[in-house]
């Protein structure tokens, strides 16, 4: 039996993943995973029982990254399956900058009380609200996840000319880009050739602030700026000085803030991205997949901290091993395993920066101490008989 805490309500769709041989619940005293969606944890106490967490989103920012892996705690994350719920919120954040309809809307309710005026009134105003249609323009796209592949690819159907970067594009999103596309191989490539920018990538120490005054003096004069990520890859005083001299149109983006509310340039959304059903079941079943696969099997899929290590359903004994990625710690593990005359059917290491994960297969059955034995090796964070 597995017992798994949830900390934020879950999609009953995505605990139905789990079977009877788990319990779930919203107290737990030792769970061996979590699966949350925006619940703060960084004030938890982590439980020793605790060997998995699972995000039901892309962002991971809400969860203590180095303290699981100081634990050797997998975290998980969903990414791509909001993917289609923020490429519609993208698509409609286009027609957004465009053409003022949220201006306009906004004004249109000003008449109200205005009777059998409001039609004429509508006529005489409706020149305010000019703006260009999206047919023919360019759009950058920097970031060809998930989210930027589908973007992209409704833009080209869209009668868009699309250029993208992402110097880490991964094979299969390489597949799914439309041929239609264009990819630039620097960033300046696209800031300079686009009427409009839609940015898709985490935040990290690098991307923090890549939208300052340097990105919008690289910028088309009037561009508009869509950021549908995070909101700390674009500087608000850069941001809000490029839409004061023009050298921005408009920037839409689902992170507001004081500062931003009060542009009349920027249109702010309160954080929609994901905020659709079919989003959060996509989520939550991805989620539960996740660490279902995990703790069955030790197999791990999108961890943002440990690497991804496929050896299938796990149908004898396997020994799994969170560990530092040091030298020697290989030959650390299989010499005290071969030392006891076990037998290694099959294997797999793989690395991901300072973490590493170790799997064996194994012959027979495993004495239940050989735990311990593992972990007390320097380097190892944590280790599971399966």
């Amino acid at each position: 039996m597995y017992n798994i805490r949830t900390l934020n309500k879950i999609s009953k769709k995505g605990l139905g993943v789990l079977d009877t041989n788990y319990t779930c619940a919203d107290e737990m005293e030792n769970p061996d995973g979590i699966i949350l969606r925006s619940f703060k944890m960084h004030d938890m106490e982590l439980p020793e029982s605790l060997r998995a967490i699972a995000r039901a989103g892309a962002g991971v920012n809400n969860i203590p990254i180095d303290k699981c892996s100081e634990a050797g705690i997998v975290v998980f994350n969903t990414p791509g399956a909001n993917a289609n719920a923020v490429k519609e919120l993208v698509l409609a954040a286009l027609f957004l900058s465009s053409r003022k309809i949220v201006q306009g809307i906004e004004w249109a309710k000003t008449l109200a009380g205005e009777g059998d005026a409001v039609g004429s009134l509508v006529e005489k105003g409706k020149s305010n609200f000019v703006g260009p249609e999206i047919e023919g323009k360019t759009l950058g796209i920097i970031g060809l996840g998930a989210i930027g592949v589908k973007v992209a690819n409704a833009a080209h159907h869209l009668g868009m000319d699309v250029i993208g970067y992402d110097p880490y594009m991964s094979v299969d999103a390489a597949w799914s880009l439309t041929r239609f596309a264009h990819r630039a191989t620097d960033l300046h490539t696209v800031l300079e050739q686009s009427d409009y920018i839609t940015v898709h990538v985490p935040a990290t120490p690098d991307t923090k602030g890549m939208f300052n005054s340097e990105a919008f003096a690289m910028m088309k004069k009037g561009a508009r700026l869509l950021n549908f990520s995070r909101g700390e890859l674009v500087d608000e005083t850069d941001v809000q000085t490029a839409l004061d001299n023009g050298e921005l149109a408009c920037y839409v983006t689902d992170f507001a803030s004081e500062a931003l509310l009060k542009n009349e340039k920027v249109i702010c959304m309160p954080h929609l991205g994901a905020s659709t059903p079919e989003s959060e079941e996509n989520c939550a079943v991805m989620a539960a997949k996740e660490i279902k696969d995990f703790l069955e099997n030790g197999n791990i899929t999108n961890s943002v901290n440990f690497p991804n290590c496929d050896m299938g359903i796990a149908t004898g004994a396997r020994i799994t091993v969170a560990h530092k990625n040091i030298p020697n710690m290989l030959k650390h593990i299989t010499d005290l395993v071969a030392g006891k005359g076990i037998n290694i059917e099959n294997m797999l290491n793989k690395s991901k920066g300072d973490n590493a994960y170790t799997m064996l297969d194994i012959a027979g059955k495993v004495d239940p101490a050989i735990q311990g034995e593992l972990e007390a090796i320097e380097g190892v964070l944590k280790v599971t008989l399966i």
